[in-house]
């Protein structure tokens, strides 16, 4: 009895010490800062990237999953595509029409996937990277799409 007691206390207190830990350096969420890649693209706000998109200013790209596409819908003015399509770069020089200087703003759930896509899209020639680090969601970078109001394509 005594040693789930003191099973129990080490479980609890290793629990109350990550969570502690998750939210350390001045409320800074640190899991979220492990798992997001810094990123060297532009960064705009889901505003921003809502205006820029249905004014032809930039290529608003949702890189999210079709069952993420169903169950919140798409930015307005955003262009479907998954990156987890083999042909991802292919598809997108399609829809840049060659052209990797062409701004292109990546939008996913919150800012994860987008922040690393920006990396290797760079690395894959494309000049004119733009992250939107809200993202659909919302995450550390702001509210997001979705609670923002911003309209959505369903």
């Amino acid at each position: 009895m005594a040693d789930l007691s003191r099973r129990a206390l080490l479980t609890g207190g290793a629990i109350v010490l990550a969570g502690g830990m998750i939210y350390a350096a001045g409320g800074r969420n640190l899991f979220y800062s492990a798992i997001t890649e810094a990123s060297e693209a532009v960064h705009i706000d889901p505003p921003t990237a809502h205006q820029q998109a249905v004014a032809g200013d930039i290529l608003l790209v949702d890189i999210r999953r079709p069952d993420e596409w169903a169950r919140t819908g798409s930015g307005e003015g955003a262009t479907r595509l998954d990156m987890r399509r083999e042909d991802f770069v292919d598809a997108l020089l399609t829809l840049t029409g060659g052209e990797t200087a062409l701004p292109v703003a990546l939008i996913c759930a919150r800012g994860v996937r987008s922040a690393r896509l920006s990396n290797q899209l760079a690395a894959a020639g494309f000049s004119n990277i733009i992250d939107v680090p809200e993202g659909m969601q919302g995450s550390r970078a702001g509210p997001g799409w979705l609670k923002r109001g911003l309209p959505v394509v369903r």
